[in-house]
């Protein structure tokens, strides 16, 4: 079960070392882009290109839906960045159902563990697998492996690690519930536990009156997607408005910020940086709204800086 890419390593994996998957189940289609053509998630695209049976219920109690899961005859489930799964779903296969979590549990619980996890400044991450219980993300772990996390990665790049950790702890899980080697152990209890929800809007729009360090972190742990961004001031003479301005790449200056946070300088019509609350932060690679993403030395070639303010909010 699972919707993603990173669902798509796991499930890959696991046909490649001999399991039988007897079906796939994921999101309904949906209709994206400007022509609004129906978007098979990665997951069913793969399981089309198998031929895997697939299911897409619309709400998880769907009798009908349950009783063709049933009719699968599953030994275990395995869910990877899907959705929350009820009771009478997860407590089907005889054997269980399991979890491949991106963070070491129980940090990090939610929907966006890889970003938050990068915004935060950790310096390490990983991957848990767990049973399902009623709970989000608390069930029993039955395995955990740990990720580095380098000062440069982006939630692209440990986006990646992960997946590839992912893909081995689901089979090494795989092979204990196969083998009845299970060795689980509850979940500590602690109350400083960070959480990992879904990001909204609110969440991408960088705060310039932050440390240079948080938002080199904001900016790398949304990059390549959802995008951190700020806004920028446009006035052509016809019209005034504000525009997105996304930050992909940046790096943190030595140069101390002496104007108001989000005050935008231009170098030698080759480097951008942004004051913050404390050191400058140069941007290396950017997408202005109604434009192609590029790095920062092709943008300026095109930016008509008179247009807009000199200042990001």
């Amino acid at each position: 079960m699972g919707t993603p890419e990173f669902a798509v390593t796991i499930l890959d994996k696991i046909i490649e070392v001999g399991h039988q998957v007897v079906g796939v189940v994921t999101t309904p289609d949906k209709p994206a882009g400007r022509g609004q053509h129906l978007h098979f998630s990665d997951v069913k695209q793969y399981a089309l290109a198998h031929e895997l049976p697939i299911l897409q219920p619309e709400k998880m109690k769907d009798e009908q839906f349950i009783q063709e899961l049933a009719a699968w005859d599953a030994d275990v489930f395995v869910v990877v960045a899907f959705r929350m799964l009820p009771k009478v779903v997860y407590t089907i296969p005889p054997k269980g159902t399991f979890n491949v979590h991106a963070s070491l549990l129980p940090q990090y619980r939610g929907a966006a563990p890889i970003q938050w996890a990068i915004i935060n400044g950790e310096q390490k991450s990983g991957v848990t697998t767990f049973f399902l219980d009623e709970h989000t993300d608390t069930g029993a772990i039955i395995r955990q492996t740990e990720v580095e996390i380098a000062d440069t990665d982006t939630g692209g790049i440990l986006h990646d690690k992960l997946m590839l950790a992912g893909a081995q702890i689901a089979i090494d899980t795989l092979s204990d519930i196969e083998h009845g080697t299970l060795n689980l152990k509850e979940q500590p209890q602690s109350e400083n536990l960070k959480p990992a929800p879904k990001i909204f809007k609110e969440d991408m729009h960088i705060n310039w009156n932050d440390t240079a360090e948080n938002i080199y972190n904001k900016i790398r742990g949304l990059s390549p997607y959802p995008t951190a961004f700020g806004l920028i001031g446009f006035n052509d003479g016809k019209q005034e408005r504000n525009l997105f301005m996304k930050i992909y790449e940046c790096h943190i200056t030595d140069i101390k910020s002496k104007e108001k946070p989000g005050t935008i300088t231009i170098k030698d019509d080759k480097r951008l940086t942004i004051c913050t609350q404390n050191f400058e932060i140069a941007i290396e690679n950017l997408q202005l709204e109604g434009k192609k993403r590029m790095n920062t030395e092709d943008f300026l070639k095109g930016f008509r800086k008179d247009n807009y303010t000199d200042f990001l909010i």
